[in-house]
């Protein structure tokens, strides 16, 4: 099996966003432009070589073919041993786990997370760090600029790869072992929580609805929550991974997932509704006649993580992202641990887990997780609320409820303007950017302004700054517009407005969240001219 040395040109589109490189499945099907930023791959992290590297994708179109080009560049560019998902699937948090597990020094992912998949649809990859966490911006940044000179990448001759037999095949100096995908990240599942206890739950009559959305959960929940739980097989649907995820937006919210709110407010609620995204690391958690917001769900879990096995030493912290709601702030204070504010981007989360300074942490985008992995975990956090519900007694209503008491309410919502002309949307941020100075001590739809900036992160633990992360106007402790530009999408740009509005009256909360942020929603469109710039009178996605 001969190693070739292929001629290439570069490509200059091939600067990641904030996770991963992610196009059309046509951009990614052009000659050499996979190869291309793989290779850029290999060459900034020479230290590939004579290890292990873990792969693995989401199942989408192009899945199995960028594996195997993938497992041939690897064995060209000295890789030791491939640990690759049978059949190529492999969620994003269990690829993290087996990075951890093996021991591995990094790990290829092919997803484009919650975008829609097919031949039409969009496509991704990622590099994750020794360790499982997602590559640092001072590593993409050297990627980048390696994929804008490169001229030459290598291939393995000959790596016919059988990605759906389980064992070990040799190519060249390589091995590569295909492995069951959910077995090593069921057996972490059941160290972290009481699978007694949530089988005794569902035993006792209670009831769960899990959506996979045709994604690569899949398998995962099938084997967890019906296998090794006991739920009925209906308690999981959508399970099998299609290449085009059965036409479907694999985006957890009440936009694309809104059967499962319909559920929720049905007279056939089940006690737990969930949902994951297309590679696993999102969550939609509802009850009965109610949804929990993320920011509400990352809380609400911090509040009550130390009742499961797996936690009971307590919290070392909790991290959320900036524009995610301040709901764990009061929980953090209540348990005297710190909270870390972050920019969005799992990867920022990860130096806090490593240095033991978070536990638990969440994004406003449908994400949580915890210290046992390196990536945000969609089945983790359905589990989560499963074994919080089983060791309470209590419904997610009477939970919410009881926490709002406790804490108070913050209503949130995020309103999403896509595929704006960029252009248009980079001038909508640097006019609304110019405005921040002047907005000190202003009026604000009820409210004055206590501060008004734009967002920068000094790392506590290595020192790096990460600036120019979103733009924030605050008041006080009752309210917060936050305003950035998404790095997830595949054309144009999208603009993204976070609204907040947190209340303490008992009288207060259960207002719709529509109705309680409006007023934000109305002052930051006058503020900073969203409608008039955009030609949109409305958002097109409202989260």
């Amino acid at each position: 099996m001969p190693i070739r040395e292929i001629t290439t040109k570069p490509y200059l589109d091939q600067k990641t966003g904030t996770a991963g490189l992610r196009k059309k499945v046509a951009v990614f099907q052009q000659p050499h432009y996979l190869e291309n930023f793989l290779q850029a791959i290999f060459d900034c992290v020479p230290e590939l070589k004579g290890q292990l590297l873990v792969i693995g994708g989401d199942g989408r179109y192009h899945n199995r073919d960028a594996i195997r080009t993938a497992i041939s560049l690897a064995a060209a560019n000295g890789v030791a041993r491939v640990v690759v998902g049978q059949g190529g699937i492999l969620s994003t948090p269990a690829a993290s786990h087996l990075i951890r597990v093996r021991k591995a020094s990094g790990g290829f992912l092919f997803t484009a997370s919650h975008n829609p998949a097919g031949p039409d649809g969009d496509f991704g990859v990622k590099f994750n760090i020794a360790g499982g966490g997602q590559a640092s911006e001072a590593l993409t940044t050297r990627i980048y600029e390696q994929t804008k000179i490169i001229g030459r990448y290598y291939v393995l001759d000959g790596t016919e790869v059988n990605l759906d037999r389980c064992g070990e095949q040799q190519l060249g100096n390589t091995v590569v072992e295909v492995l069951d995908s959910v077995d090593d990240y069921a057996q972490l599942m059941q160290q972290l929580f009481d699978f007694d206890r949530i089988r005794d739950w569902l035993k006792r009559g209670h009831s769960l609805r899990f959506d996979a959305m045709h994604a690569v959960t899949g398998p995962y929940a099938q084997r967890i929550f019906v296998d090794l739980l006991g739920a009925p097989p209906g308690s999981v649907s959508n399970a099998v991974p299609l290449q085009d995820f059965g036409g479907g937006h694999p985006d957890p919210n009440l936009i694309y997932a809104k059967h499962l709110a319909d559920l929720a407010y049905s007279s056939e609620s089940p006690d737990l509704i969930a949902a994951s995204d297309g590679d696993g690391d999102r969550n939609m958690i509802l009850g009965r006649g109610l949804f929990i917001s993320p920011g509400d769900s990352l809380a609400m879990l911090a509040a009550n993580l130390a009742l499961l096995p797996g936690y009971r030493q307590g919290l070392s912290g909790i991290a959320r992202s900036m524009p995610t709601c301040r709901a764990a702030d009061q929980v953090a204070a209540a348990l005297k641990v710190p909270l870390h504010e972050t920019p969005t981007g799992w990867k920022f989360f990860c130096n806090l887990l490593d240095a033991g300074q978070a536990t638990i942490c969440g994004e406003e985008s449908f994400g949580t997780s915890s210290v046992h992995t390196r990536e945000k975990d969609g089945l983790w956090a359905v589990l989560a609320w499963a074994n919080v519900l089983a060791a309470t007694g209590l419904s997610v209503q009477e939970l919410a409820q009881q926490h709002w008491a406790r804490y108070g309410r913050h209503y949130f919502a995020r309103h999403d303007y896509e595929e704006l002309d960029t252009a248009l949307a980079e001038n909508l941020m640097r006019q609304a950017a110019s405005l921040l100075p002047t907005l000190a001590a202003q009026s604000f739809a009820s409210w004055t302004v206590t501060q008004a900036d734009e967002f920068s992160y000094h790392d506590p633990i290595d020192g790096s700054v990460a600036a120019a992360q979103g733009h924030r106007i605050i008041c006080g402790e009752d309210a917060r517009v936050v305003l950035r530009l998404s790095g997830t999408g595949t054309k144009g740009a999208t603009l993204r407005v976070y609204l907040e509005r947190y209340v303490r009256e008992a009288g207060a909360l259960n207002w719709a969240t529509g109705d309680a942020v409006a007023p934000l929603a109305a002052a930051i469109d006058k503020l900073a001219r969203i409608s008039e710039l955009s030609g949109r009178r409305t958002p097109d996605v409202v989260t």
